[in-house]
């Protein structure tokens, strides 16, 4: 058996990407799986500093953040950076957001007992 090399693992191209119709805004979107490290700062979003609690606002804009998150452009760049933007995404059909949700969720293999676990619940 020949086990991989560091070098291999960090130049293999690992990241999957889905295509996802958003008919309510009138075309296809790229949705990215996220990179472990954009996990983490994601997920840390709604845990509080002890590491343990949750955030007081809970899951307030998780639908949007997750799909700030995962919404590339064709180079695999995240489109919706700003606060603002990720607001003004929030404030998008929720029928959208959700289909964008979902195929995250996949791709970055989000459980819903994940979700549960960041809700405190």
């Amino acid at each position: 058996m020949t086990y991989l090399s560091a070098e291999q693992i960090l130049g293999a191209d690992d990241l999957t990407y889905e295509d996802v119709e958003v008919p309510e805004w009138g075309g296809t979107v790229r949705v990215r799986e996220m990179p472990g490290t954009e996990r983490d700062k994601f997920e840390s979003q709604f845990v509080g500093k002890d590491g343990a609690s949750v955030r007081a606002e809970g899951l307030e804009g998780f639908r949007a953040r997750l799909a700030a998150a995962c919404i590339v452009d064709a180079d695999g760049r995240q489109m919706f950076r700003s606060a603002a933007e990720v607001k003004r995404l929030g404030d998008k059909s929720s029928k959208a957001l959700q289909r964008v949700c979902d195929a995250a969720m996949r791709l970055s293999k989000i459980s819903d007992e994940d979700v549960k676990e960041l809700a405190g619940n």
